[in-house]
């Protein structure tokens, strides 16, 4: 009998935070008092592809010490170190010697702000946490959406009737996230990714951040 089995599958890790409205209102009023300072808080050399209508902040968010960031920080970081360790089959000894290096920046979105594709060199894990996902427009669904494009793109040689038509998870579709609040997402830094544009009323706000790791 044919037996079919999935090869080279891209992980993705997922998670929520327990208390997500106490954090996100703390977070809410720091990312948007610090976007109305102006350059004192943006990213000073912006290279990814993006609009007016999106604010980027400097990279040092995790080094912050107010508690909301400090609790996000610990969070986070947290999820990536238990990825790690599951992925690779480390102890909890193992995993305790873990050194995560990290880059991370807040997003905040408005009507038609958008982000271009990109992915993160010089780490190995990439998150996401969403802060707020605005009120997008009923006619609008792929509205913000955290696209992250197929890597097998561009590699299919040749598409027909034996093949263009694959049943997840074998397709090249794209794979698109709306993100809620309270939610983490993470993947691998070398997944191209983009922001869809963002139709709709208040701040989409998010956390971004990189990760390098090291075993002491």
């Amino acid at each position: 009998m044919l037996q079919i089995k999935a090869l080279f599958p891209v992980p993705f890790g997922y998670d929520q935070h327990p208390d997500p409205v106490r954090l996100n209102t703390a977070l809410r009023d720091l990312f948007i008092a610090r976007e109305q300072e102006g350059k004192r808080h943006a990213n000073p050399g912006p290279i990814t592809l993006r609009n007016e209508q999106v604010f980027e902040s400097h990279f040092h968010l995790f080094s912050w010490p107010e508690p909301a960031i400090v609790e996000l920080r610990d969070f986070c970081l947290s999820r990536v170190s238990q990825i790690a360790a599951e992925l690779n089959g480390y102890d909890a000894a193992t995993r305790a010697r873990l050194n995560i290096k990290t880059d991370a920046w807040f997003h905040v979105t408005r009507r038609n702000g958008f982000f271009g594709v990109h992915n993160h060199p010089l780490a190995s894990w990439s998150g996401v946490y969403c802060v707020s996902a605005g009120e997008h427009d009923a006619n609008q669904p792929d509205s913000g959406l955290l696209n992250f494009l197929h890597p097998h793109i561009g590699q299919s040689m040749y598409l027909d009737a034996g093949n263009e038509r694959f049943k997840f998870p074998f397709g090249t579709q794209n794979y698109g996230l709306s993100l809620q609040p309270g939610q983490l997402v993470l993947f691998p830094s070398w997944l191209l990714h983009q922001v869809l544009p963002f139709y709709g009323e208040g701040e989409r706000i998010t956390v971004a951040f990189n990760c390098s790791l090291s075993l002491r």
